[in-house]
């Protein structure tokens, strides 16, 4: 570090192998991925003196000591004597789209060395940003390109200084560009403005996809920091390959970015004629070095600043520092009176002398009151023309909205009139009902009395016995082992627990094992089968209640299990797989497709295994296992299904219980109640009658009688949606939400 009249000045920063592999890492996939040959005399594994060349296809351009590369991007590349470093275009290649939408291709120079540092604090004290001075030198030439709304200037000579930098490739844009006031270009033809910062840039201020200097830091809902544009460009991040996006601006890095030194651009020259343009530090420009943040303050007010002679366009191009000077030697001044007729064109001193002689000098008052009284005349007319066309367009609105009116109140009427009459036609109709129910209602209680139903029996009302508390989260499946009267039951906690329903009604062991939810359970022979969202099935003794194996089964979460003829039936995401139960083994003997939606519903029964779908139940041989029948149902997706001896019931999604004759297969009925999701489905059958429970999402539990279809009880004791149901020995289970499981007798 130098020191110079009391300020700190940083020395030129070293180029060393290490600091080129750090810069190296953003870009080393495309290092990596490239197929380009290196050129001769190029080195892809060594950094030092020699030329380092970039990934990808593209033309070598030398300008002077500096090897430069056309598209595609590449990494770092040393400059010859490792004294000065190039950041290949994939390194730092900057693109951003501006408010206004204008895209601008930029070359970016990194710093030459210092000589002194000068501070500048705004006229209002309210900020001030550092500048350092670079010591001038005999090397170069300043060439300026357009640049604010004066510019457009043949080289301009000027105090030279050092040309030594860094060269940087990028694509910036700024939204305020004076030169947008006067120079109309196209977006693609806009000019690159010149980004030339005063020490090399640290990598980790770099986006690791477009390998620039953050523009727009922003951070995404991976954690990690892009540009916002190559965040809402880009679908992926490539450090975990989650999907970006965007959460919240990164205003830390923002602001560790505006604390950067740049140079002014009007310190700055093009390199070469080649695109995209390279940009180096000018010592023959602006020797101030500045905040980055601080930039628009410092370059509306650079003596450096191309301007024009406000007397003539036609007078050679001028710094504004210069402008001072020229005016006073300047040729081309008019007569302040020259809009009046006055045609007088001289220098500063002719200019006086012609005052004190110009015909309109003694009339400069009469004529300024008539310019101002003109003018307000100008300001009043344009006035009155934007208050007539206010009131025209004010009247015109009216017209439609009057018209509208118009038209909505006769569409009313119509619909009022239908309304009537629709009306009408519901009132005779509820009428006609009415007096159907009270013929059916007297034909009921004439059986009632005759004792053709039977009689009422209070042991038929189902009422909670008790409740299992353990699960950690939501019960979602239950599987009742009656040989030895245990209960197990899966939950979001991600365990299988026992439960003695005999003697101690006590929770006997947790399986643990599964790193997902369990959603299924099922039971064959002695072994416990269940599913989970982890995609596996655990095979569990139920003996010694230990796990015996497990089971990759299927590439989504596995919904429902179930086993027949020695079979086990898992469903899943648009597929039923169909596993040879052999010990401890499952061996995949067969896959169902065609089916359209998750399969969250399965029962077997008899030589017939039931799938339940989206508005769709397939039937299938399990002999053959093809499909033998498809019912088409309504209320969304299928969740639960039960069969009985004469129906098939299942339960929807949208709150409906639809009920099919077993052997015509024709619905019979539409089970309305419920006003949630039917989540479970189960079946209680005596040699008397047959009843069906269903568990649903409105935290409910319906006993409905499969004799007249109607519903006998209504449970209400869970504090959330009920999930799943078991039955045993005349016992009814449900699990729910609530993370527990209540035990309901007659």
């Amino acid at each position: 570090m130098k020191r110079e009249g009391g300020a700190a000045i940083p020395e030129r920063p070293r180029a060393d192998a290490f600091s080129v592999r750090c810069a190296l890492a953003v870009g080393q996939k495309r290092v990596q991925d490239s197929q380009t040959p290196a050129l001769p005399g190029c080195s892809n594994r060594h950094l030092g003196t020699r030329h380092r060349r970039g990934p990808g296809s593209g033309l070598a351009e030398v300008l002077g000591e500096r090897l430069l590369w056309s598209w595609p991007p590449g990494p770092w590349v040393p400059l010859a004597g490792a004294s000065s470093w190039l950041l290949g275009p994939g390194s730092l290649h900057w693109k951003e789209q501006m408010d206004c939408k204008i895209q601008t291709r930029m070359e970016t120079t990194f710093g030459p060395a210092f000589s002194a540092v000068t501070t500048i604090t705004k006229a209002d004290g309210t900020s001030t940003y550092k500048q350092h001075r670079r010591t001038p030198s005999s090397s170069s030439s300043l060439a300026y390109s357009p640049r604010d709304e004066e510019d457009s200037m043949p080289p301009i000579s000027t105090p030279r200084r050092s040309d030594s930098a860094i060269s940087v490739r990028s694509l910036h844009s700024e939204s305020s560009m004076s030169l947008r006031s006067t120079f109309s270009l196209p977006e693609e033809e806009e000019e690159p403005e010149p980004l030339v910062f005063a020490e090399q840039p640290s990598v980790k201020l770099c986006c690791q996809l477009c390998c620039s200097v953050f523009k727009d830091p922003v951070i995404t809902t991976c954690g990690h920091t892009f540009c916002r544009r190559c965040a809402l460009k880009s679908e992926k991040c490539p450090v975990d390959n989650a999907k970006l996006t965007v959460v919240v601006n990164n205003i830390a890095v923002a602001e560790q970015i505006g604390e950067l030194f740049i140079h002014c651009r009007h310190g700055c020259r093009a390199v070469g004629g080649g695109k995209p343009t390279v940009f180096e530090v000018d010592p023959r420009g602006c020797p101030f070095t500045i905040k980055l943040s601080a930039r628009k303050d410092h370059e509306g007010s650079c003596d450096y600043r191309p301007v024009r002679c406000p007397n003539n366009p036609s007078c050679p191009p001028l710094l504004k520092m210069n402008l001072e000077a020229h005016l006073k030697e300047c040729e081309h001044i008019k007569c302040p009176h020259s809009k009046y007729g006055c045609t007088f064109i001289g220098n500063q001193d002719t200019y006086e002398t012609h005052l004190e002689t110009c015909r309109f000098e003694g009339l400069k008052e009469f004529l300024q009151q008539t310019d101002d009284r003109f003018h307000e005349m100008h300001v009043a007319l344009a006035q009155k023309d934007q208050e007539i066309a206010f009131l025209r367009s004010m009247l015109g609105k009216l017209s439609e909205k009057i018209d509208q009116l118009e038209k909505s109140l006769e569409l009313k009427f119509d619909v009022l009139d239908e309304n009537q009459s629709k009306l009408s036609e519901d009132l005779m109709e509820f009428r006609r009902d009415a007096s159907m129910l009270n013929d059916e209602l007297s034909h009921i209680n004439a059986r009632l009395n005759m004792g053709i139903l039977g009689s009422y029996d209070p042991q038929q009302i189902f009422k909670c016995k008790g409740t299992f508390v353990g699960h950690q989260g939501p019960v979602w499946c239950l599987c009742v082992y009656s040989m030895g009267d245990l209960l197990f039951s899966g939950s979001s906690d991600k365990t299988i627990k026992v439960w003695d329903t005999c003697t101690t009604y006590k929770c006997q062991k947790t399986l643990e094992g599964h790193d997902g939810i369990v959603l299924a359970l099922c039971i064959q022979g002695c072994k416990l089968y269940s599913g989970s969202a982890d995609c596996t099935i655990i095979v569990w003794d139920i003996q010694n209640l230990q796990k015996v194996n497990t089971i990759r089964a299927h590439d989504n979460p596995v919904c429902t299990l179930v086993s027949s003829h020695n079979m086990l039936f898992s469903g899943s995401l648009k597929a039923i797989k169909v596993w040879d139960i052999v010990g401890t083994e499952l061996k995949l003997k067969k896959e169902l497709t065609g089916l359209n939606h998750w399969v969250r519903a399965l029962v077997a029964a008899q030589s017939y295994l039931y799938s339940g779908s989206y508005q769709t139940i397939k039937i299938w041989d399990i002999r053959t296992l093809d499909c033998i029948h498809v019912l088409q149902t309504s209320g969304g997706s299928v969740y639960s299904i039960a069969v009985t001896n004469h129906h098939i019931v299942c339960g929807t999604y949208e709150n409906l219980i639809h009920v099919w004759d077993i052997e015509s297969k024709e619905q019979v009925r539409t089970l309305t109640g419920h006003v949630g999701t039917v989540y479970a489905l189960a079946v209680i059958s005596t040699p008397d009658q047959t009843k069906v429970f269903s568990a649903s999402y409105d935290r409910s539990l319906r006993v409905w009688s499969m004799d007249n279809m109607i519903c006998t009880q209504t449970l209400l004791r869970h504090q959330g949606s009920v999930t799943a149901l078991a039955v045993s020995r005349g016992r009814l289970f449900s699990g729910a939400v609530d993370s527990t499981v209540k035990v309901w007798t007659c």
